[in-house]
């Protein structure tokens, strides 16, 4: 479509005249990538785990095709193709644009943003990265945080409020439908002053679950065995809900570097798989602390099914199975460069099924 679209303006041109190409793709096509590679060691109920990783290689091309409509494509050199999508905007300010294409989807305050930006190694928080479909879900599998569909967004009141209206698959990335039920996600994000906004968002939809889940495991005392309520090939209701805040220093003015700003975010997830609630929240902090360096803190709770009945002998129901788990994370960070930086965090988890987890990363990441 991008070079469809700049052949036939390049032919328009050549009827009026000569066209300098060199001009025109440095100015309607910008290149941009990142790499994240970096050391992890874990301690676990007496064992040691290390290892070198390469978590992410992502290059992107956007191509601005007229004032109005431009093109995207992502891969990712350490997974799959992650995005591409077409933006039109069809009012002549801000107030709507539609995108058409594979996108990250708008539930939550944190997945949409980059990787290169958040400032823990791992990314999202624990709700994030399972109510979104970025990973820790078997029920839908890892999907990037990403879907197919349409996106109908806009900024309102000079800015000061942004929407975002999308029907999607509901599957994930590079897939078609299975249940073919689409789901709708809308999300709203007040910015009252410079710095400071407010962001809810939900999402109403179906999935076909690819695999069974250990969220969804329930205990039988009559015949002594698990068993789960969402069976593979099942098609389940999957509805999120979010809400959460952001506060940025200095009217929100960040380039990563050399003006950095006090940041601090905070939300509270919840979703329904069938009849498995699940729910918890975070906050996320960081401060320059001196030069290039900055001191970075988290506290992260999620319960991946706050209620998993179990039946006792005189069949009565409690709520012994609750699968929940902490993570405090502690680390500095130092920039060598815009958007280039190499991040130390020490981890302690303490999840339901598992003793409790420690774990030291160090990731460099390298930017343009």
């Amino acid at each position: 479509m991008c070079l469809a679209a700049m052949i036939c303006a390049g032919a328009s041109a050549n009827a009026q005249g000569s066209i300098d190409w060199n001009k025109e793709l440095k100015e309607r096509i910008t290149v941009n990538g990142y790499a994240q590679a970096g050391y992890t060691y874990t301690h676990v109920d007496g064992e040691n785990k290390n290892t070198f990783d390469v978590k992410r290689t992502l290059l992107w091309a956007k191509a601005r095709i007229t004032d109005r409509w431009s093109f995207l494509f992502m891969h990712d050199f350490n997974s799959q193709v992650q995005e591409f999508y077409t933006d039109y905007r069809i009012t002549e300010g801000k107030g709507l644009t539609i995108r058409f294409g594979q996108f990250k989807n708008q539930l939550s305050l944190e997945n949409p943003l980059s990787p290169v930006v958040v400032e823990l190694v791992d990314v999202l928080s624990q709700g994030a990265t399972y109510l979104s479909g970025c990973g820790s879900d078997p029920l839908f599998g890892v999907n990037y945080g990403r879907d197919l569909g349409i996106d109908l967004y806009g900024e309102l009141a000079d800015g000061k409020l942004r929407y975002n209206l999308e029907v999607m698959n509901g599957r994930g990335i590079n897939k078609k439908d299975l249940d073919n039920k689409k789901d709708i996600i809308v999300k709203l994000d007040y910015r009252p002053m410079d710095g400071l906004r407010f962001v809810t968002s939900a999402q109403k939809g179906y999935a076909t679950a690819v695999a069974t889940s250990i969220y969804d495991e329930r205990y039988d005392w009559k015949t002594d065995s698990y068993y789960t309520t969402i069976a593979v090939g099942e098609t389940y209701r999957r509805d999120r809900w979010t809400v959460g805040a952001e506060y940025k220093s200095n009217g929100g003015q960040n380039d990563y570097w050399k003006d950095r700003c006090f940041t601090v975010r905070g939300e509270w997830l919840a979703g329904k798989d069938k009849e498995n609630v699940s729910y918890g929240g975070y906050v996320t902090a960081s401060a320059p602390l001196c030069g290039q360096w900055d001191w970075i803190a988290s506290v992260d709770y999620f319960n991946y099914n706050k209620d998993v009945p179990e039946v006792d002998g005189g069949g009565v129901y409690n709520s012994e199975g609750n699968k929940d788990c902490w993570n405090l994370v502690a680390g500095l960070q130092y920039w060598f460069f815009r958007k280039c930086r190499v991040q130390m965090q020490y981890t302690y988890s303490d999840p339901w099924n598992s003793a409790t987890i420690h774990r030291v990363q160090v990731q460099t990441q390298i930017a343009f």
